[in-house]
């Protein structure tokens, strides 16, 4: 089996036998001030530990459970928040999309287009991704075995797509809770294709606290841990520098302290892994 490598903005590459990248930013953008000033600190952080960095914040959260929920400030504000960052920052940049009438405007900002876990199967939707040439990640449902993410990304393929990436997040186990197995990582590998660990949103307890999520961030550090020794492209955090106040999934995100101490140890199991 070829490790496939796939190439996001000017100088980060993926690979499952390269160095790991980091992927991370808030869950969802809060202010431009804020996702700005986050985005700085994260790429502070990562630069200095010399960890690729990918900044990524959600213009909209469309798959909340609740009407209530915080959802962020829509595509055009959204979009126009993360390009300002990609220019002044110089930072590659990926963001989620929800249908195919918003892919053709992402793809005009961001490097990197993420097909949320909830939409995994939505052929649609991976066609309008594909179509665009830009590098994907596909989230694996909660739902889906990790075999099944195979016929995903021939799914991509037949559209002219071979950027492509697939992400772990968890599977449903019961109600209210996401477990990792992580043989799904080794299964995933099989494809070639770059493997990432998305590491906050697996600890995430989906529609735990009623009306919003909840989370065991406690968790985060062993399990990103766990996914590194296995050797994997990437790992997906969102970060915020006070959960507790963030506007959505602060119960899984970590701070920048927490941040920058995990990383530090991620590097030294990657270096030995690879």
């Amino acid at each position: 089996m070829q490790n496939k490598r796939i190439k996001i903005g000017r100088n980060v590459a993926l690979a499952n036998d390269r160095p790991f990248v980091v992927i991370a930013g808030p869950c969802v953008i809060e202010s431009e001030k804020h996702a700005f000033t986050l985005a700085a600190s994260l790429k502070k952080i990562t630069s200095k530990l010399k960890i690729p960095f990918i900044f990524k914040a959600s213009y909209d959260k469309a798959n909340r459970s609740s009407g209530c929920s915080y959802r962020g400030p829509g595509i055009d504000e959204g979009l126009r928040i993360l390009a300002r960052i990609k220019k002044e920052l110089k930072l590659p940049i990926t963001t989620d999309v929800h249908a195919e009438y918003q892919v053709s405007k992402a793809a005009k900002v961001v490097d990197f287009l993420q097909v949320p876990a909830f939409l995994s199967r939505q052929t649609d939707l991976i066609k309008a991704c594909a179509l665009t040439g830009k590098p994907i990640n596909i989230k694996k449902g909660q739902f889906l075995a990790p075999e099944d993410m195979f016929n995903v990304i021939k799914k991509a393929e037949t559209f002219g797509n071979k950027n492509l990436s697939i992400t772990e997040r968890g599977a449903s186990f019961g109600y209210h809770n996401l477990v990792v197995d992580f043989r799904g990582l080794e299964i995933m590998k099989q494809s070639g294709y770059p493997v990432i660990f998305d590491a906050t949103h697996s600890v995430q307890l989906p529609g735990g606290h009623g009306a919003y999520s909840g989370g065991n961030r406690e968790f985060i550090a062993p399990l990103s841990k766990a996914a590194t020794a296995v050797g994997i492209a990437a790992l997906f955090l969102e970060v915020h520098e006070n959960p507790e106040k963030a506007l959505s999934d602060g119960a899984n995100s970590l701070d920048l302290i927490s941040f920058k101490r995990m990383l530090k140890n991620i590097k030294a199991i990657d270096e030995v892994i690879k």
